[in-house]
């Protein structure tokens, strides 16, 4: 078995990522890091995990040193960069701390100079069906830049850049468990509100993987969890759905619905699928490629624990919830 600690295991991305390691036939949590939770039982933040075989919560720099052979930074952004990396295990940073290659970046995106400018080199930006991660440093993408990646990269070639226009909605679990006006029941029931328009995070991100900038404009839902992003672009040549079918023909976490098949968030709520819709508008030809996700499951821990299968060496969709309610 391999070992796994969890760094910042109770917040949203934590908890569900030692869900996936509880499914996963090859791996066994050592360490669970929280400094909130440290010395409580692992039941204190779920009763369902009363009788698991499972650690007491220690602090993230005991879970850190526990020598895990894979580590899962589920963290800020900001402490996830300051972290002290072991020199062996292979880490998995669900932040934005290592995604952009360029430092200068963080200030622009982020708001904020990156500590360690010199490491980022040392890391591998993963997508598992698109860019699979190289060497044990894997830096897991944005959860709206998974899902607009999925609908875009397979079209790079395909489509003109400046036409490309990324429109994505998101529960609100994607803003983290942390406490803030945004994500008070007030703010977001009954309510439906762009943010960030122009200026979100993950737009560098997907810009990176293309090759070109893209105009994003998040959204958030008033739901708990769910993303749904829709692609627009012109594609003179046409090809998009021949494209989309082949990049993902052989892809078992991506489903390509057929012609005329709508989306829903529904069906890919906590699990780990993308579900890849193609359409084509009838007034102007524009090509229309929608992908619907599971924030915190494809978005966020699913693909962490994918990365991570396919790092090791090991069969990719272990311990991934590849299935929800059929009916």
């Amino acid at each position: 078995m391999i070992t796994v600690a969890i760094i910042g295991c109770a917040g949203y991305a934590g908890q569900e990522t030692l869900d996936r390691v509880l499914l996963h036939p090859g791996l066994k949590a050592v360490a669970l890091g929280s400094n909130s939770q440290a010395g409580k039982p692992p039941w204190a933040l779920d009763p369902r995990l009363q009788g698991r075989d499972l650690p007491t919560f220690v602090r993230n720099d005991e879970a850190l040193a526990s020598g895990a052979e894979l580590i899962f930074l589920c963290l800020g952004h900001d402490e996830s960069v300051a972290v002290d990396i072991p020199s062996t295990a292979v880490v998995v940073d669900l932040s934005g701390g290592h995604r952009l290659k360029d430092a200068a970046l963080y200030e622009q995106w982020y708001g904020w100079k990156h500590p360690h400018p010199e490491r980022l080199a040392n890391w591998a930006y993963a997508v598992p069906e698109l860019q699979p991660p190289t060497g044990r440093l894997v830096a897991n993408p944005g959860c709206y830049a998974v899902a607009s990646l999925y609908a875009l990269a397979p079209l790079k070639e395909l489509v003109v850049p400046g036409s490309v226009v990324i429109d994505a909605k998101s529960g609100m679990t994607g803003a983290g468990k942390s406490l803030k006006a945004s994500s008070h029941a007030g703010f977001v029931l009954d309510n439906f509100s762009a943010y960030k328009v122009g200026s979100h995070q993950h737009a560098p991100e997907i810009g990176a993987l293309v090759g070109f900038p893209v105009c994003f404009v998040p959204h958030l839902l008033p739901i708990r969890r769910g993303l749904l992003a829709t692609v627009y672009a012109h594609a003179p040549n046409g090809g998009v759905r021949e494209a989309i079918e082949a990049a993902y023909a052989d892809a078992p976490a991506v489903r390509v619905l057929p012609a005329g098949v709508n989306p829903e968030l529904a069906r890919v709520q906590h699990t780990d699928m993308a579900e890849i819709a193609v359409f084509e508008d009838r007034a102007t030809g524009r090509a229309i490629v929608c992908c619907a996700i599971d924030n915190l499951g494809k978005g966020a821990a699913g693909n962490a624990v994918q990365n991570a299968n396919l790092a090791l060496g090991l069969e990719q969709t272990l311990g991934l919830r590849l299935s929800g309610v059929t009916v």
